[in-house]
């Protein structure tokens, strides 16, 4: 089952990490909590993906 995050707009690949991550300044709570995998109530969550912004476009 995935969690938030894997179908969150903010959850992108990081080349540099090569993994993916979330791009939003978590706190130092927050980002203990998305490491742990514990983050069920994500005040950033944005639900879709590159092809929500495609379709908004057209």
């Amino acid at each position: 089952m995935k969690s938030n995050c894997d179908l969150c707009m903010n959850y992108e690949y990081d080349d540099e990490y090569e993994c993916y991550t979330c791009i939003m300044e978590l706190d130092e709570d927050e980002t203990e909590l998305f490491i742990c995998g514990n983050f069920k109530t994500c005040p950033y969550y944005r639900p879709g993906d590159e092809y929500t912004i495609v379709r908004k476009q057209l």
